[in-house]
């Protein structure tokens, strides 16, 4: 199998899924790196070549600020596939190049109405646009559906009380008084703390804010706070509503940065963009690092059918590591290798129109090639 994927943006991320997809050599592949900045492009090059231990495929195009061009056109055409890298916000716009150019399409976003947007170019496509399919939205979903099968399976009910979802991609060290340091997008998460957050109550999907539902809990020994976020539940409030009374999605963070977080936000007075303003402060006062954990639990609980309350879950804590001779951080590892494992369902099913997280097949996902290099066989 041979095939020519278009990467659409150069940075941390879509590095990794380059370098992820030409060393395993799971199949043969041609990579286009694409991006606004040529100097960006060069360095996901060299930096491809610099990792992987064997002879690849790896070339580059400058995209246009907006829309497309000829060249971007030209490269498109020979594409199979496109995986957007780039901002949520730049979703609808490399999900109708990919419908032009009749290519697959896979993201990683958990901007809404972005997503509602692709959703609505895919309508009618031959192609197949898979979407949120990074970390979270994306392996969370994927691993809590496997727990309520195996639930399902193991003690013969339909319904469960709950399904909660949480992931946190935190640093190793996280000094007061913000308990937290960056390991990938401040703007990423600045959005993630101030939109609303989509959760299920009483088998309703509701909207509740972001910041809104503050808990502790104890993963493999070790105490986090989580709360909740916009985006990391993918459309699993909508597949599961009718079966699972309570859903949501958590991010994990060190016990006291969510109070920090709240009292920075107090500072924040008649600001037209609250998203920009949190982010602003938060990088003025919390740093970026290269050693990061990225920690994943997910549950499933309810009845079984004589009564006996029984919870299914399943947790993973994510170190940075070697892929060829480049080391990767762990949210770059984590968030990649759930792509690049769609990349390759979507090479060998026969798919077409949108596909959710919902109704990727847990099986195959997370037994794929790629998911396994990371995570290990489920």
């Amino acid at each position: 199998m041979k095939s020519n994927i278009f990467i659409a943006g150069s940075g941390g991320i879509g590095q990794a899924a380059g370098l992820i997809l030409l060393e395993f050599q799971v199949f043969d592949v041609s990579i286009y790196f694409g991006d606004v900045s040529q100097s960006a492009i060069d360095h996901a090059i060299r930096f491809v070549k610099e990792g992987c231990t064997h002879e690849i495929n790896v070339h580059g195009v400058l995209m246009p600020l907006e829309n497309s061009d000829e060249n971007l056109d030209n490269i498109l055409s020979k594409c199979d596939i496109i995986l957007d890298c780039l901002p949520g916000s730049q979703a609808p716009r490399l999900a109708a190049l990919a419908r032009k150019h009749h290519c697959h399409y896979a993201n990683l976003t958990e901007y809404v109405q972005e997503t509602k947007d692709v959703i609505a170019i895919a309508d009618g496509a031959e192609e197949a646009f898979v979407l949120q399919t990074g970390l979270a939205p994306g392996f969370i979903n994927v691993l809590a559906h496997k727990l309520y099968e195996e639930f399902h399976h193991d003690f013969g009910v339909d319904i469960v009380n709950s399904m909660h979802m949480k992931v946190g991609a935190i640093s190793k060290n996280a000094p007061s008084p913000h308990y937290y340091a960056f390991t990938w997008s401040p703007i990423g998460v600045a959005t993630e703390y101030l939109k609303e957050a989509e959760v299920v109550r009483n088998h309703k999907k509701i909207k509740v804010p972001a910041l809104s539902g503050l808990e502790r809990i104890i993963i493999d020994g070790d105490e986090y706070e989580d709360n909740f976020t916009s985006g990391g539940a993918a459309d699993l409030p909508d597949a599961f509503s009718a079966k699972i009374k309570n859903l949501d999605y958590k991010t994990l963070r060190y016990p006291g940065h969510y109070q920090w977080v709240k009292n920075s936000l107090s500072t924040i007075i008649n600001s037209d963009d609250r998203i920009k303003a949190l982010e602003n402060i938060m990088l003025e006062n919390i740093p970026s690092v290269e050693d990061d954990i990225v920690v994943i639990y997910a549950s499933v609980e309810g009845k079984d059918q004589n009564g006996r309350l029984r919870r299914k879950e399943k947790s993973y804590k994510i170190f940075p590591t070697y892929v060829g001779n480049k080391r990767l951080r762990a949210i770059q590892t984590t968030t990649a290798s759930a792509l690049c494992e769609v990349a390759y369902m979507l090479l060998t099913h026969q798919w077409k129109g949108v596909i959710l997280q919902s109704e990727l097949s847990t099986d195959d996902f997370l037994n794929g090639p790629f998911v396994t290099a990371i995570y290990g066989k489920y």
